[in-house]
């Protein structure tokens, strides 16, 4: 393998990956998304699109569901392998055809599972009207996927640089927390953490559902309580503008976060293995 060029040796480990996968039956990566997002559905589903808060708690419930699924389809991928690398590092493996035959299959799954999660949710949740630059629907199985795969890519990079799928496994809740928390919805974020949300998919994700339905119109009143139903909207939030120039921020930020960890897992791999 030492003289095989990088698109050879993605093509050679990505059909390595993709029997191993088949063997290992991935399709219950694709039910356990089907299941999440039925879920999730026929929780969100009456109340969506009627009130802003309630609009902004569904998303925040599909954005934190893709965040879980696609970390949780990777997160032990690479560190179960961490032998192996090392072997097949010195017999002339490159570190980036390895994960990027990972990430590649990983899309894969992630645009079935996606395409599910779309479709369960638009059976539950009215989705048919205009979003900003397609129709309304597109746009959310745009931001899913994105919100998805780049939780996707993030599991493999934790991966990449724990030790063991035990530490894996310690380390994702704490992750998932962080992303939950980061996303805006639970917490007002300032200072320190807001700088902090800047990097976690659930913000952008929230930015990119929130703009696409518009989420600073009057069409999504604010109702506090029974004590205050006078209340109609307290204020927008700029993350919820309903333009393009938004929507494109923040799908072009989840794009930029997976880049990050898709770079972090090949430096962290090849440390790891750098004296072998």
């Amino acid at each position: 393998m030492d003289n095989a060029s990088f698109a050879a040796q993605t093509s050679i480990y990505f059909k390595k990956i993709r029997r191993i996968a088949l063997k290992e039956k991935f399709w219950k990566f694709v039910v356990f998304a089907a299941i999440i997002s039925l879920i999730v559905a026929l929780v969100v589903g009456k109340d969506m699109f009627t009130t802003y808060e309630a609009t902004k708690s569904g998303f925040f419930s599909i954005a934190s569901a893709g965040i879980w699924i696609g970390i949780f389809n990777s997160i032990q991928n690479i560190c179960k392998e961490h032998e192996i690398i090392r072997a097949e590092y010195r017999s002339g493996m490159k570190i980036s055809a390895y994960v990027t035959a990972n990430v590649l299959w990983q899309f894969i799954i992630c645009l079935i599972q996606s395409v599910i999660m779309t479709a369960v949710c638009a059976a539950f949740i009215d989705f048919n009207s205009e979003g900003i630059i397609m129709p309304a629907i597109a746009e959310y199985f745009i931001t899913i996927l994105l919100i998805t795969f780049g939780a996707d890519i993030m599991g493999i990079m934790i991966s990449s640089i724990a030790g063991t799928p035990t530490t894996a496994m310690t380390i994702m809740p704490f992750v998932l927390i962080l992303q939950l928390i980061m996303s805006g919805v639970l917490f007002d974020l300032t200072g320190w953490s807001e700088k902090i949300s800047y990097i976690t998919f659930s913000k952008w994700g929230m930015s990119a559902f929130g703009s696409t339905a518009d989420l600073n119109s009057d069409a999504f009143p604010l109702k506090l309580s029974e004590v205050f139903p006078q209340v109609v909207k307290l204020e927008t939030e700029d993350c919820y503008d309903h333009t393009a120039g938004n929507l494109m921020s923040a799908w072009g930020m989840c794009a930029l976060i997976s880049a990050v960890c898709y770079v972090v897992s090949i430096l962290s791999l090849k440390i790891r293995n750098h004296d072998s």
